[in-house]
């Protein structure tokens, strides 16, 4: 069994940590973008099978680093953070993979739609922070998910057909959590 961090409830530090995402632009190129508003809580059972993660990601917080862009992202076309303000992860399964990698399966909601996705999480280990006598645990999320099963159907093709953007997004989160006090 993997060194799991103590039980208890650990908040996600936004500031130590990054929800991002990767998705191909005009067949080749890789978008990438983040997430910047966003919370998250993880409770360590006394098994990883009795363990949950639950987060919430405001649309409006979308980056890519081209305000354009990420004006577009935000439309109807894509996140429509107008109707659909925040997106949401709660898991329903944790299982124990190799290693300090598990298996984490969690009710994804975008645009108001929930489908079920699967991620790898690695628990990276806890240790100091830079704040005397508070410890940091680390994990990362990786997955992948087609944004057409949300509902984000954006459709806009080049001349030969290729799509502007790739139906497969990647999925990146890097989490520092705190033990909650």
């Amino acid at each position: 069994m993997s060194n799991l961090p103590a039980p208890g409830v650990y908040n996600v530090d936004p500031v130590h940590s990054s929800v991002g995402f990767v998705a191909r632009h005009l067949v080749a190129a890789k978008v990438r973008g983040n997430f910047t508003d966003f919370t998250g809580t993880i409770t360590i059972g006394d098994s990883i099978e009795n363990s949950s993660v639950e987060a919430s990601l405001q649309a409006a917080s979308i980056t890519t680093a081209n305000e354009m862009r990420d004006g577009h992202l935000k439309s109807a076309d894509f996140l429509d953070q107008e109707n659909y303000p925040t997106l949401t992860l709660k898991s329903t399964k944790i299982t124990p993979k190799s290693g300090d990698k598990y298996e984490l399966v969690a009710d994804l909601t975008v645009r108001g739609i929930t489908k079920p996705v699967t991620f790898l999480l690695e628990y990276l280990g806890t240790g100091p922070s830079m704040a005397p006598g508070v410890d940091v645990t680390a994990f990362e999320v990786t997955g992948e998910i087609d944004r057409r099963d949300f509902g984000v159907n954006f459709e806009g093709t080049l001349e030969n057909g290729s799509l502007v953007v790739g139906n497969k997004v990647g999925i990146e989160i890097a989490v520092e959590a705190h033990h909650a006090a």
